[in-house]
């Protein structure tokens, strides 16, 4: 019993350190959603941090500002859905699936 209960603890903390490091790398993955034909632009990291908004000049338009306001917000959205997929997808590598808080 205490061989299987060595192992467990082994796996657990190897589990741990591969986790750890996966945090780590997250912050160099990136993702890139785009809207209203790619006219904006939206690139998140893996660990859902916002890296950086791109605006087409042309969709700048001062008479209609809500139209900017949504491509962007529809761009930030769909960067931070494929950020979460992202992670989620790179700790199922490690955990073989398990759920995990926090991804």
């Amino acid at each position: 019993m205490g061989a299987n209960m060595q192992k467990l603890m082994k796996q657990a903390q190897k589990m741990q350190a591969d986790m750890a490091r996966l945090q780590e790398e997250l912050v160099n993955m990136q993702v890139e959603a785009t809207a209203g034909g790619g006219m904006v632009a939206v690139v998140a990291n893996g660990r859902q941090d916002i890296v950086s908004i791109k605006i087409n000049p042309e969709v700048i338009d001062p008479a209609d500002v809500e139209m900017l306001e949504d491509l962007v917000l529809a761009a930030v959205k769909e960067a931070l859905r494929l950020s979460s997929e992202l992670a989620a997808s790179e700790m199922a590598k490690i955990t073989g699936g398990l759920k995990m808080p926090g991804f």
